[in-house]
């Protein structure tokens, strides 16, 4: 029996992310994975720089993880979360609750970070309209910010820079401000607030939530800003009755050296999405959690309830799994893991600026970034990797690193090596 995956099928039938069907750039296949290291069909092996888009922080085919998915079977897989509850979802949230920022005391479980997001702005809305406020349904997110690809996520990412113009006509308009480029080690300037205060200060009677990513912005430029901005951007909104998103999806358990990016400010958000790395990259499920307040003040609005429930939410195996995960997080010391990477990473990417071909290099985490002068041929540059052994998918100008915690220093340094060698030819 063949058992070689059709990659020609693949190539005519099948979309892949933010692919063309006229012209596909090509899709590796894989056979398996372990630890750090995924293998394809034809025996090559290649050290993971993605922890597949941030998620899989503890490696691949992880004992515990697997262990936590099969007991999870023999009792069920899914029951449908409407009028009916189990453990794994109860222990999750009590999880949740205990770990992230104090005050953030409900939790509603969701099947994609896209939807959490969806979650918390209709959250915002309705805490609104229960607080007696009509007009309170336009948001303030910040340029260079990535929160999804679903319609509500879209309309609050960079019109720009987040290829979604095409649809600009079709979604609510909202208030877009410059993010802050104030790097977390530099000075902080007030200057930078200016344009929040003017935007709350004129606008703040239709703005439900400022939605922004704590001091990482991701997808939408892998860009770093100093937790000052953060810290007093909470209390403006405060001050103006409005709410505060951090949807800290891509930062979340542990990735930025904080269990959650929030915590480099001090602060509670009103709400707060979770994603990605939640169940250590082995099944999709999000979570949106909101404050007391914001709770009650949805629960009063005229529909009484919050105005969501996917089919598989609260999936007894994702959540088992999670839970797994956030054990292993603590047992695997997270942050003696992130800090070593960040210190390999900001010694290991440092000649990189020396580049001609290069206009940036920051590290925070266990993330590394090496900003290109221009876009990059993400066919040519990912070629060029697996020739080293290793798995890196660039975006824009961004070539970056974002690898499993569990990495070794020798697995790591083959990724650094592999930056030094190939990006002088891009």
């Amino acid at each position: 029996m063949n058992n070689k995956i059709d990659i020609e099928f693949d190539k005519q039938h099948i979309w892949h992310p933010y692919t063309s069907m006229l012209a596909p750039i090509p899709a590796y296949p894989v056979a398996s994975a372990t630890g750090v290291k995924i293998r394809l069909e034809d025996g090559t092996e290649l050290i993971d720089g993605m922890s597949s888009w941030w998620s899989v922080v503890h490696g691949y085919n992880h004992e515990k993880l697997n262990n936590a998915l099969i007991e999870q079977t023999k009792s069920m897989s899914h029951v449908m979360f409407g009028g009916l509850t189990h453990q794994p979802a109860v222990t999750l949230c009590k999880k949740l609750i205990d770990i992230t920022p104090i005050g953030l005391e409900h939790v509603f479980l969701a099947d994609s970070g896209s939807v959490a997001v969806e979650v918390a702005m209709k959250m915002a809305i309705q805490c609104q309209l229960g607080r007696g406020f009509e007009n309170r349904n336009k948001f303030i997110a910040l340029t260079f910010g990535y929160h999804g690809d679903t319609f509500g996520a879209m309309s609050v990412c960079d019109p720009v820079n987040s290829m979604h113009s095409l649809y600009s006509d079709l979604m609510p308009k909202h208030f877009f401000i410059d993010a802050p480029n104030i790097k977390p080690n530099e000075p902080f300037d007030q200057n930078s607030l200016k344009q929040l205060k003017t935007t709350l200060e004129n606008h703040s009677g239709q703005i439900a939530a400022l939605i922004l990513e704590p001091i990482v912005q991701g997808a939408g430029g892998m860009r770093f800003y100093h937790p000052e901005f953060l810290r007093q951007a909470k209390h403006l909104c405060q001050q103006h009755g409005v709410l505060l998103i951090a949807d800290e999806i891509a930062t979340g358990f542990g990735r930025t050296g904080k269990l959650f990016a929030c915590e480099h400010a001090e602060i509670t958000p009103d709400i707060m999405c979770l994603g990605k790395a939640i169940t250590g990259g082995y099944m999709t499920l999000a979570a949106t959690l909101c404050t007391e307040p914001v709770a009650k003040d949805i629960s009063r609005c005229e529909a009484g309830v919050i105005m969501h429930g996917p089919t598989f939410m609260g999936n007894p195996l994702a959540c088992a799994v999670a839970n797994a995960s956030l054990d292993l997080l603590a047992e695997n010391n997270w942050q003696q893991q992130v800090a070593n990477i960040e210190q390999q990473l900001t010694d290991g990417l440092a000649p990189c600026s020396k580049f001609e071909s290069v206009a940036d290099v920051r590290v925070f985490g266990a993330i590394g970034v090496v900003e290109m002068n221009n876009p990059v041929n993400v066919s040519e540059v990912q070629k060029a990797f697996i020739k080293r052994g290793v798995w890196v998918r660039p975006f824009g100008k961004n070539v970056y690193i974002m690898p499993p915690f569990v990495i070794s220093q020798q697995e790591l340094k083959q990724l650094i090596d592999a930056f030094i060698e190939v990006l002088p030819d891009f």
